[in-house]
């Protein structure tokens, strides 16, 4: 079965149904999903990830100084994760995001989590909307508290703070096989 993993980035989202034998195709960089055509065989699911540094609340103070046409950018990746959703009909299909303004077009999430709520010790309030099954919370202290808030600046910072939680990951992958 294809899982389309759209802006998949490490592919940590989608790792569980890859080590289950599931076709996984990341569309990331170079590959750009505002450009990505439909796919004529079935999907099974969609995993979205859209960029977050033009919509995410942990960066609210910057959003003035970057302008309309920063978020523009981000609303069209995340449109163009809705539309492949919406084109390719697949048993499931979830969009994620922080805590920020996607809220504002795309209405109230379907789900909220933070990493804590699947095992791994941190909190990072983050967002989903589509169709899916939500997965069943097996919550643990957060004894790393904002672990995100507290990554080194460093060249590949917005890439290790983007990882989808391992523990997030598998719950999902096994509310929605």
């Amino acid at each position: 079965m294809l899982i389309l993993d759209l802006c998949g980035g490490t592919g940590a989202w989608s790792q569980p149904y890859r080590e289950a034998g599931y076709c996984v195709d990341v569309i990331d960089l170079p590959r750009d999903v505002r450009l990505l055509q439909r796919v004529k065989v079935g999907v099974h699911g969609i995993l979205a990830a859209p960029p977050c540094t033009h919509l995410a609340g942990s960066g609210a103070r910057w959003w003035a100084e970057k302008g309309d046409e920063a978020l523009r950018d981000a609303l069209s990746v995340s449109d163009a994760c809705v539309r492949v959703a919406w084109v390719q009909q697949p048993s499931w299909w979830a969009l994620e995001n922080p805590v920020g303004r996607l809220s504002w077009y795309l209405g109230p999430p379907t789900f909220a989590f933070d990493p804590a709520d699947y095992g791994d010790p941190y909190t990072k309030r983050t967002l989903i909307w589509g169709r899916f099954t939500a997965p069943a919370k097996r919550r643990v202290m957060a004894t790393n508290g904002s672990l995100m808030h507290r990554l080194p600046p460093r060249a590949d910072r917005a890439m290790r703070r983007s990882v989808t939680p391992a523990g997030f990951a598998r719950a999902f992958f096994e509310a929605n096989p």
